[in-house]
Order: structure tokens, then sequence, then C-alpha cells
């Protein structure tokens, strides 16, 4: 183990606030991943096939899996370059419908196990058509994070 690892014997704080910093700007990427996917799912519950209920469990199911993708991506666009941030809002951008639709599937599997009901199938295909029916929303869902992140997110932390 060596002295970045935090069960290290030698473990020492950060001295330059680096890691810090990156903690900051994955609480605040997840929270921002978070709102906007909030508002996109809205779109996607009043204009979805789906019945609402439906739409509104498979957005709130979806949700965590957004934030994570918003809270590991938040670092490098925070403290990247431009093109950087330009890379990660693409990830962002294609990685969000995958990120919701594959915890939706998962969810429809825990059903399909506790509830001996088989929605998984239906869920895979609601959810695919729903993110493909808003993608334009949320692409510039993604490019709204990159920024937001670039403004709010910061660059480097001074050690207290």
């Amino acid at each position: 183990m060596g002295p970045d690892n935090p069960w290290s014997a030698n473990w020492r704080p950060d001295p330059s606030g680096r890691r810090l910093a990156a903690i900051r700007a994955a609480r605040i990427g997840a929270v921002v991943a978070g709102i906007l996917y909030a508002v996109v799912g809205a779109v996607v519950v009043l204009l979805g096939p789906l019945p609402r209920d439906v739409a509104v469990l498979a957005v709130t199911v979806g949700l965590p899996g957004v934030a994570l993708l918003g809270a590991g991506l938040a670092p490098a666009a925070a403290r990247g370059a431009r093109i950087d941030a330009v890379v990660v809002g693409i990830a962002m951008a294609i990685g969000a419908p995958v990120a919701a639709v594959t915890s939706c599937v998962v969810g429809g599997f825990v059903l399909d196990a506790f509830f001996d009901i088989d929605v998984a199938g239906a869920i895979l295909r609601g959810s695919v058509l729903a993110a493909i029916g808003v993608a334009p929303l949320v692409g510039l869902a993604a490019a709204a994070w990159v920024v937001v992140i670039r403004r709010l997110a910061p660059m480097s932390v001074s050690p207290a």
C-alpha cells in the first residue's frame, strides 16, 4: 500500500488539494446531472408513450445511474482543457441514456425476481424508445452539464 491509499499506515493528506477538488467536483457533478436528468425525465413523463405512473417509476429508477455517471465524469470536465470538456460532454450525452436504461432494466429484473412478472423486456423497449425520443434534449442537457460543471466545480482547493 502506498501513501495515496487512505488505509495505509503512511497515508498523509494531499498537500496540493487536488483530491479534495476532485471530491467536490464529483459531488457537484452528481447533483447537477441528477437535476438535469429530472428535467429531461419530466419531458419523458409528459410526452412519452409509457403510462404516467410507469414513466415516473422508470425516471426515478434511472436517476442514480445518471448521477453516478455525472460524479465520475465531473473531475475531468472541471480540471481538463476545453477539448477534454467537449469529450466529457459527448461521453455524458451518450452515457446518460445508457446509464438510465441500464438502471431501469436492472429494476425490471428485480421486479421479476420478487413478483414473478416479466417486465424487463417491456421496460427496455419503452426506455430505449423514450431515450430516442428526447435525444436532442439529452444533448442539450449534456452541454449544459459541462458548462455548469466548469463554472461551479473547483479547479483546485488550497489546503487548510
